[in-house]
Protein backbone atom coordinates (compact mmCIF):
# COMPACT_ATOMS: atom_id res chain seq x y z
CA UNK A 1 0.00 0.00 0.00
CA UNK A 2 1.42 3.37 -1.04
CA UNK A 3 1.46 6.02 1.64
CA UNK A 4 0.24 9.59 0.97
CA UNK A 5 2.83 11.96 -0.46
CA UNK A 6 3.20 13.90 2.80
CA UNK A 7 4.29 10.74 4.59
CA UNK A 8 5.99 8.92 1.75
CA UNK A 9 9.53 9.94 2.70
CA UNK A 10 9.09 9.41 6.42
CA UNK A 11 12.15 8.41 8.37
CA UNK A 12 12.98 8.62 12.05
CA UNK A 13 15.65 10.62 13.80
CA UNK A 14 17.00 10.37 17.31
CA UNK A 15 16.84 13.70 19.13
CA UNK A 16 18.74 13.79 22.40
CA UNK A 17 18.34 16.15 25.29
CA UNK A 18 21.32 16.20 27.67
CA UNK A 19 20.73 13.78 30.51
CA UNK A 20 17.33 12.75 29.17
CA UNK A 21 16.02 9.56 27.65
CA UNK A 22 16.09 9.33 23.93
CA UNK A 23 12.76 10.30 22.37
CA UNK A 24 11.93 9.73 18.72
CA UNK A 25 10.41 12.50 16.63
CA UNK A 26 8.71 11.65 13.35
CA UNK A 27 10.59 13.30 10.49
CA UNK A 28 7.61 14.52 8.49
CA UNK A 29 7.18 17.94 6.86
CA UNK A 30 5.10 19.10 9.84
CA UNK A 31 7.68 17.92 12.37
CA UNK A 32 10.68 19.13 10.39
CA UNK A 33 9.12 22.61 10.21
CA UNK A 34 9.17 23.00 13.98
CA UNK A 35 11.59 25.33 15.69
CA UNK A 36 14.01 23.74 18.19
CA UNK A 37 11.78 24.91 21.03
CA UNK A 38 8.67 23.45 19.41
CA UNK A 39 10.50 20.18 18.74
CA UNK A 40 11.20 19.94 22.45
CA UNK A 41 7.49 20.36 23.10
CA UNK A 42 6.66 17.68 20.53
CA UNK A 43 9.16 15.26 22.09
CA UNK A 44 7.62 15.81 25.51
CA UNK A 45 4.16 15.10 24.12
CA UNK A 46 5.35 12.00 22.27
CA UNK A 47 6.82 10.68 25.51
CA UNK A 48 3.47 10.68 27.35
CA UNK A 49 0.61 10.39 24.84
CA UNK A 50 -0.55 7.17 23.19
CA UNK A 51 -1.99 6.74 19.68
CA UNK A 52 -5.53 5.36 19.70
CA UNK A 53 -4.69 2.86 16.96
CA UNK A 54 -1.69 1.09 15.47
CA UNK A 55 0.30 0.74 18.69
CA UNK A 56 -0.53 0.45 22.40
CA UNK A 57 2.55 2.27 23.74
CA UNK A 58 3.56 5.93 23.82
CA UNK A 59 4.16 7.73 20.54
CA UNK A 60 7.87 7.78 21.33
CA UNK A 61 8.03 3.99 21.64
CA UNK A 62 5.71 3.43 18.70
CA UNK A 63 7.82 5.67 16.46
CA UNK A 64 10.96 3.84 17.55
CA UNK A 65 9.64 0.59 16.10
CA UNK A 66 11.35 -0.79 13.01
CA UNK A 67 8.29 -0.08 10.85
CA UNK A 68 5.84 2.29 12.57
CA UNK A 69 2.23 1.90 11.45
CA UNK A 70 1.00 4.53 9.01
CA UNK A 71 -1.70 5.66 11.43
CA UNK A 72 0.95 6.36 14.08
CA UNK A 73 2.97 8.43 11.63
CA UNK A 74 -0.15 10.30 10.52
CA UNK A 75 -1.15 11.12 14.08
CA UNK A 76 2.40 12.15 14.98
CA UNK A 77 2.46 14.53 12.03
CA UNK A 78 -0.89 15.96 13.15
CA UNK A 79 0.51 16.53 16.64
CA UNK A 80 3.46 18.41 15.18
CA UNK A 81 1.06 20.57 13.18
CA UNK A 82 -0.81 21.45 16.36
CA UNK A 83 2.42 22.16 18.23
CA UNK A 84 3.45 24.52 15.44
CA UNK A 85 0.11 26.33 15.82
CA UNK A 86 0.71 26.81 19.53
CA UNK A 87 -1.18 23.87 21.00
CA UNK A 88 -0.09 22.63 24.40
CA UNK A 89 -0.15 19.09 25.75
CA UNK A 90 -3.62 19.30 27.33
CA UNK A 91 -5.19 20.81 24.22
CA UNK A 92 -3.54 18.26 21.94
CA UNK A 93 -4.62 15.42 24.22
CA UNK A 94 -8.23 16.63 24.00
CA UNK A 95 -7.97 16.91 20.22
CA UNK A 96 -6.54 13.40 19.98
CA UNK A 97 -9.52 12.12 21.96
CA UNK A 98 -11.91 13.91 19.58
CA UNK A 99 -10.18 12.38 16.57
CA UNK A 100 -10.41 8.97 18.22
CA UNK A 101 -14.12 9.51 18.83
CA UNK A 102 -14.52 10.21 15.11
CA UNK A 103 -12.53 7.15 14.01
CA UNK A 104 -13.35 4.40 16.49
CA UNK A 105 -16.54 2.42 16.06
CA UNK A 106 -18.70 2.90 19.16
CA UNK A 107 -22.46 2.59 19.38
CA UNK A 108 -24.98 2.46 16.52
CA UNK A 109 -24.29 4.20 13.24
CA UNK A 110 -26.44 7.11 12.14
CA UNK A 111 -29.45 6.25 9.98
CA UNK A 112 -28.83 8.20 6.76
CA UNK A 113 -30.49 7.88 3.35
CA UNK A 114 -27.77 7.29 0.75
CA UNK A 115 -29.35 8.47 -2.48
CA UNK A 116 -27.13 7.99 -5.52
CA UNK A 117 -28.60 11.13 -7.07
CA UNK A 118 -26.50 13.01 -4.48
CA UNK A 119 -23.40 10.79 -4.67
CA UNK A 120 -20.00 11.63 -6.08
CA UNK A 121 -16.99 9.32 -6.17
CA UNK A 122 -16.74 5.62 -6.96
CA UNK A 123 -19.74 3.58 -5.81
CA UNK A 124 -17.31 0.84 -4.73
CA UNK A 125 -15.14 3.11 -2.58
CA UNK A 126 -14.74 1.53 0.89
CA UNK A 127 -15.32 4.72 2.89
CA UNK A 128 -18.56 6.67 2.89
CA UNK A 129 -18.70 10.33 3.89
CA UNK A 130 -21.97 12.21 4.22
CA UNK A 131 -22.13 16.00 4.39
CA UNK A 132 -25.20 17.85 5.63
CA UNK A 133 -24.91 21.31 4.14
CA UNK A 134 -26.90 24.47 3.45
CA UNK A 135 -26.96 26.28 0.11
CA UNK A 136 -26.22 29.55 1.90
CA UNK A 137 -23.60 28.38 4.40
CA UNK A 138 -20.32 30.21 3.61
CA UNK A 139 -18.09 27.39 4.84
CA UNK A 140 -20.18 24.69 3.15
CA UNK A 141 -19.23 26.08 -0.25
CA UNK A 142 -15.56 25.61 0.66
CA UNK A 143 -15.80 22.21 2.33
CA UNK A 144 -18.16 20.58 -0.15
CA UNK A 145 -16.19 21.76 -3.18
CA UNK A 146 -12.91 20.58 -1.66
CA UNK A 147 -14.31 17.15 -0.83
CA UNK A 148 -15.83 16.87 -4.30
CA UNK A 149 -12.45 17.52 -5.89
CA UNK A 150 -10.69 15.07 -3.57
CA UNK A 151 -13.05 12.14 -4.20
CA UNK A 152 -13.34 12.65 -7.97
CA UNK A 153 -9.77 13.12 -9.17
CA UNK A 154 -7.80 14.00 -6.05
CA UNK A 155 -6.16 12.16 -3.18
CA UNK A 156 -9.36 10.33 -2.17
CA UNK A 157 -10.39 9.10 -5.63
CA UNK A 158 -11.41 5.43 -5.43
CA UNK A 159 -11.10 5.54 -1.65
CA UNK A 160 -14.07 7.64 -0.56
CA UNK A 161 -17.58 8.17 -1.90
CA UNK A 162 -19.49 11.25 -0.77
CA UNK A 163 -23.19 11.86 -0.35
CA UNK A 164 -24.75 15.29 0.06
CA UNK A 165 -27.75 15.83 2.33
CA UNK A 166 -29.51 19.23 2.03
CA UNK A 167 -29.97 20.92 5.38
CA UNK A 168 -31.56 24.35 5.02
CA UNK A 169 -30.84 26.69 7.94
CA UNK A 170 -33.45 29.31 8.83
CA UNK A 171 -30.73 31.76 9.83
CA UNK A 172 -29.40 31.87 6.26
CA UNK A 173 -31.59 33.95 3.91
CA UNK A 174 -32.26 32.02 0.73
CA UNK A 175 -31.50 28.64 2.29
CA UNK A 176 -34.93 27.18 1.55
CA UNK A 177 -34.88 28.40 -2.05
CA UNK A 178 -31.36 27.05 -2.52
CA UNK A 179 -32.32 23.73 -0.96
CA UNK A 180 -35.35 23.39 -3.24
CA UNK A 181 -33.11 24.11 -6.22
CA UNK A 182 -30.60 21.46 -5.11
CA UNK A 183 -33.35 18.83 -4.80
CA UNK A 184 -34.80 19.85 -8.16
CA UNK A 185 -31.44 19.42 -9.87
CA UNK A 186 -31.00 16.03 -8.19
CA UNK A 187 -34.40 14.86 -9.44
CA UNK A 188 -33.35 15.87 -12.96
CA UNK A 189 -29.96 14.12 -12.77
CA UNK A 190 -27.61 17.13 -12.69
CA UNK A 191 -27.15 17.66 -8.97
CA UNK A 192 -23.37 18.03 -8.68
CA UNK A 193 -22.80 20.34 -11.67
CA UNK A 194 -25.64 22.51 -10.40
CA UNK A 195 -24.49 22.57 -6.77
CA UNK A 196 -20.94 23.47 -7.73
CA UNK A 197 -22.19 26.30 -9.94
CA UNK A 198 -24.42 27.68 -7.17
CA UNK A 199 -21.56 27.57 -4.67
CA UNK A 200 -19.18 29.12 -7.21
CA UNK A 201 -21.61 32.02 -7.53
CA UNK A 202 -22.19 32.20 -3.79
CA UNK A 203 -21.80 35.99 -3.61
CA UNK A 204 -24.22 36.49 -6.51
CA UNK A 205 -26.94 34.26 -5.08
CA UNK A 206 -30.49 35.33 -5.87
CA UNK A 207 -33.55 33.02 -6.07
CA UNK A 208 -34.41 34.56 -9.45
CA UNK A 209 -31.11 33.26 -10.86
CA UNK A 210 -31.70 29.62 -9.85
CA UNK A 211 -33.59 28.63 -13.06
CA UNK A 212 -30.99 30.45 -15.16
CA UNK A 213 -28.18 28.50 -13.51
CA UNK A 214 -30.11 25.29 -14.21
CA UNK A 215 -29.90 26.10 -17.92
CA UNK A 216 -26.16 26.73 -17.62
CA UNK A 217 -25.58 23.12 -16.47
CA UNK A 218 -27.75 21.70 -19.24
CA UNK A 219 -31.15 21.39 -17.58
CA UNK A 220 -34.41 22.29 -19.22
CA UNK A 221 -35.63 25.47 -17.54
CA UNK A 222 -39.30 24.54 -17.61
CA UNK A 223 -38.60 21.10 -16.17
CA UNK A 224 -36.50 22.66 -13.42
CA UNK A 225 -39.19 25.21 -12.55
CA UNK A 226 -41.79 22.43 -12.51
CA UNK A 227 -39.72 20.36 -10.06
CA UNK A 228 -38.96 23.45 -7.99
CA UNK A 229 -42.70 24.11 -7.54
CA UNK A 230 -43.59 20.45 -6.96
CA UNK A 231 -44.76 19.85 -3.33
CA UNK A 232 -42.80 16.58 -3.39
CA UNK A 233 -39.56 18.56 -3.75
CA UNK A 234 -40.31 20.43 -0.54
CA UNK A 235 -41.19 17.12 1.15
CA UNK A 236 -37.80 15.69 0.19
CA UNK A 237 -36.03 18.77 1.54
CA UNK A 238 -37.98 18.66 4.81
CA UNK A 239 -37.32 14.92 5.19
CA UNK A 240 -33.58 15.48 4.80
CA UNK A 241 -33.72 18.21 7.46
CA UNK A 242 -35.65 15.95 9.84
CA UNK A 243 -33.17 13.15 9.25
CA UNK A 244 -30.33 15.48 10.12
CA UNK A 245 -32.04 16.63 13.30
CA UNK A 246 -32.54 12.99 14.36
CA UNK A 247 -28.80 12.56 13.84
CA UNK A 248 -28.17 15.60 16.07
CA UNK A 249 -27.20 17.92 13.23
CA UNK A 250 -27.70 21.54 14.22
CA UNK A 251 -25.07 23.36 12.15
CA UNK A 252 -23.50 23.06 8.73
CA UNK A 253 -21.40 21.55 7.43
CA UNK A 254 -21.93 18.44 9.55
CA UNK A 255 -19.97 15.39 8.45
CA UNK A 256 -20.43 11.66 9.04
CA UNK A 257 -17.80 9.06 8.15
CA UNK A 258 -19.20 5.55 7.75
CA UNK A 259 -22.15 6.59 9.88
CA UNK A 260 -20.07 8.11 12.67
CA UNK A 261 -20.24 11.85 13.40
CA UNK A 262 -17.05 13.75 12.63
CA UNK A 263 -16.16 15.71 15.76
CA UNK A 264 -12.57 16.70 15.00
CA UNK A 265 -11.24 20.00 13.54
CA UNK A 266 -13.59 21.33 10.89
CA UNK A 267 -10.91 22.43 8.47
CA UNK A 268 -10.47 21.06 4.98
CA UNK A 269 -6.97 19.74 5.69
CA UNK A 270 -8.06 17.98 8.88
CA UNK A 271 -11.10 16.38 7.24
CA UNK A 272 -9.05 15.16 4.29
CA UNK A 273 -6.41 13.75 6.63
CA UNK A 274 -8.99 11.84 8.70
CA UNK A 275 -10.55 10.46 5.51
CA UNK A 276 -7.11 9.28 4.38
CA UNK A 277 -6.78 7.52 7.73
CA UNK A 278 -10.19 5.92 7.27
CA UNK A 279 -9.27 4.71 3.80
CA UNK A 280 -6.01 3.22 5.07
CA UNK A 281 -7.92 1.44 7.83
CA UNK A 282 -10.23 0.06 5.15
CA UNK A 283 -7.24 -1.40 3.33
CA UNK A 284 -6.93 1.00 0.40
Amino acid sequence: MNMPRTLAAVSLVWLLAPGASRVVLAQTPDCEALSPEKKTTAREIFSVLHPYDGCDQTFAKCLAARSPKSVVLRLASDICRQVKEGGDRKEIERNLARRAQTMLVTGPRADIVLDDAYRVGSASAPVTVVVYACARCPFCKVMVAALHDAVTDGSLAGKVRMYFRPFALKGHPGSMEGGLAFVSAAKLGRFWPYLLLVYKNYDRFCPKLLPQWAEVVGLDRMAFEREYADPNTREILVAAKQEGLRNKVHATPSIFIDGRPYVYDLTVDAVLDVLQEASEAAGR
